[in-house]
């Protein structure tokens, strides 16, 4: 017999006696016959109608679409591939190729390289202020990712067909001229280095590390508290501190982040001499939280924001929260508060960044919950709110009120005062999405002044209705309508409609 397979014997012999003497004691029976068993415990009465034959399929034939069915109707969702794809692929299945060494056991490196983004491509007509404008404008997104281990990558982003707000267009008047433009830029509008410093120091070292500290420096885009509160990619850098929790305060997550930015601040709340808003000379810190406790979510941060030389005396502080949570099933609700304060300027600049925002939003959960969405979103704005820095075609601190808030960042399509300053209003709205397949908005809303006239940017009331559809026509195309006609008092009334293609890559 081999010398391998005694051992085996021996070992499995062993076994059967360890498992035949705690035979006795796991099924030990009391002095009526009956099994031992904890306490708590008691035996349940069987039933032989519980059990039935297993089942036979003889006279069933396997089906595809029946086993899709059972999930649901799922399936897997064909996507577009980036315009440059090398090294390992974005989201696919294995087999993948194996990872090197070159920065560490721990932080095994697999290079990627891809391009992607869409190219946005819309003709409007808009009118906007009286005058009657038709515009064919176009836009290119390109991302340029280079990753290199699974947390650590550089990343760009250039729009080489526009130049900060101007696009490349052709623009038709109504005296029948045309004017059309080009536009085009080099300058990546970000780039920046993002990675894990634990991840780093596991592979320098060789030893898993108990902490995460993800960090980007560059120039870099931040959004937070859903783009309100900031919506900029600055020059600077950030840390984040991911994962806390706290059972003594009833936290079971939260993220902190720290950020600055020493350059590319936009903000409208410091202004040249000539009043208009700049970024020159322009820094900002601060930190924000996301946590999920009170069966919601909190969000809060805090920003001062530094701008040096002649502009010095314009610094002011800033401060975000917001509270988001489901309520008895039926509303799903958000208060957030944008409170700018401390600003001070010498004579004679007037302070532009005093102000407070409240903003509440609340979506109904509909007997089609995933399809059917009505929503009312209410603001009040006092003073000048102003967000810690919002990217110029961002558009203003109340876009995300509404789709009659929200101007497209292409055409220069229309929309209601998205400044909250003096002002209060709201939108009411439904959203439909078919079969998940479609989307269809329609829209009501409007931006009513408060205080006196001199104080704010709004001359008089204005009440927008607004319609959007847009559908994927396959997996790369994406087709979109949109509509708005506003009544404005003491203004001339707005009105557009535009038609765009997005090709996704």
């Amino acid at each position: 017999m081999s010398a391998r397979v005694v051992p085996a014997l021996r070992a499995a012999c062993v076994a059967a006696l360890l498992f035949q003497a705690m035979m006795p004691t796991a099924f030990a029976a009391d002095d009526g016959g009956k099994p031992a068993m904890s306490p708590g415990a008691a035996p349940v009465p069987h039933k032989e109608d519980a059990f039935g034959a297993d089942p036979t399929y003889e006279t069933k034939p396997y089906s595809d679409e029946d086993q899709v069915k059972i999930y649901g109707g799922k399936f897997q969702v064909q996507t577009p591939r980036p315009l440059l794809e090398l090294g390992r692929p974005i989201y696919q299945s294995g087999p993948l190729t194996k990872s090197g060494t070159a920065l560490g056991e721990k932080n095994p490196v697999s290079q990627a390289f891809s391009i992607y983004g869409d190219w946005r491509t819309a003709v409007a007509r808009n009118i906007n202020g009286g005058a009657r404008t038709s515009v064919l404008a176009t836009r290119l997104n390109l991302d340029v990712d280079y990753r290199f281990t699974a947390t650590e990558r550089v990343h760009a982003f250039f729009r080489p067909l526009d130049n900060v707000a101007e696009f490349s267009r052709c623009e038709f008047q109504s005296n029948r001229t045309t004017n059309c433009t080009v536009k085009l830029d080099a300058k990546a509008d970000a780039l920046f280095f993002e990675g894990d410093l634990a991840a780093m120091v596991a592979g320098w070292t060789g030893s898993y590390q108990k902490f995460d500290l993800a960090f980007a420096a560059g120039k870099m885009p931040l959004l937070f508290q859903n783009g309100v509160w900031l919506e900029d990619a600055i020059t600077g850098a950030a840390v984040s501190l991911p994962g806390k929790n706290s059972a003594t305060l009833g936290i079971s997550n939260m993220d902190v982040t720290f950020f600055t930015g020493q350059g590319d601040v936009n903000t409208g709340g410091v202004r040249d001499r000539f009043g208009v808003p700049t970024k020159n000379h322009v820094k900002v810190y601060g930190v924000t939280a996301f946590i999920e406790a009170n069966q919601g979510f909190w969000e809060v941060g805090y920003a001062y924001t530094d701008p040096r030389n002649e502009l010095s005396d314009q610094h002011y502080n800033n401060f975000g929260l917001a509270f988001t949570r489901r309520y008895g099933g039926w509303l799903s609700n958000s208060v957030r508060l944008i409170h700018t304060y401390g600003q001070h300027p010498n004579a004679p600049t007037a302070a532009s960044a005093n102000g407070t925002l409240l903003l509440i939003e609340n979506s109904f959960v509909t007997r089609s919950p995933s399809t059917l969405v009505p929503y009312l979103n209410m603001f009040v704005g006092s003073g000048n709110p102003q967000s810690v820095a919002r990217a110029v075609d961002a558009g203003g601190i109340l876009k995300n009120t509404g789709i009659n808030f929200e101007t497209d960042g292409l055409t220069g399509f229309p929309k209601l005062n998205d400044t909250g300053n003096n002002t209060y209003g709201g939108a009411l709205g439904v959203e439909y999405l078919f079969a998940l397949n479609q989307q269809l908005v329609f829209e009501i809303a409007t931006t009513q002044p408060r205080g006196a006239p001199a104080s704010r940017t709004l001359v008089g009331r204005e009440v927008g209705l607004g319609v959007r559809y847009q559908r994927p026509l396959d997996k790369a195309w994406i087709f979109r309508v949109d509509a708005m006609m506003a009544d404005r008092a003491n203004a001339k009334d707005a009105a557009g409609v535009r038609v765009e293609l997005r090709r996704k890559f």
